[in-house]
């Protein structure tokens, strides 16, 4: 499969913030940005384990919503701050949908919506 036909998407994260890009018509086109997903994080607990399983269950609720926005992945390309992208990729190989999917990651610090539809666009061409 050539990289042009590759349904390709970025994404920017850190723990409490996602940038999504695709491509405008999915596998063709201009990237796009595809929406932005928000983790609040977990409440203040005093229950040191109660904290700890309502941060992994907002995590993967975030992880969901990140994945909503990207229907048939082939590649994808995670950057951002922090190891959240490492927990993202464990999650999509995890996923029996995504399992396959061509992923690669790199550390980035935020940028605008500009300038990261400039750098995913550099990466995948």
């Amino acid at each position: 499969m050539s990289q042009k036909n590759k349904k390709q998407f970025g994404v920017w994260m850190d723990s409490h913030n996602a940038t999504v890009v695709g491509r405008e018509d999915v596998d063709t086109g201009e990237f796009i940005v595809l929406g932005h997903v928000k983790n609040n994080g977990a409440d203040h607990n005093s229950n040191e384990k109660t904290a700890h399983n309502q941060e992994i269950t907002l995590t993967q609720k975030f992880f969901k919503e990140i994945t909503r926005k990207m229907p048939n992945i082939d590649a994808i390309h995670i950057t951002g701050t922090g190891q959240i992208q490492e927990q993202f990729i464990s999650f999509l190989a995890d996923t029996a949908q995504y399992k396959n999917v061509e992923s690669s990651e790199c550390t980035s610090n935020k940028m605008s919506d500009e300038a990261l539809l400039e750098f995913f666009k550099n990466h995948f061409n």
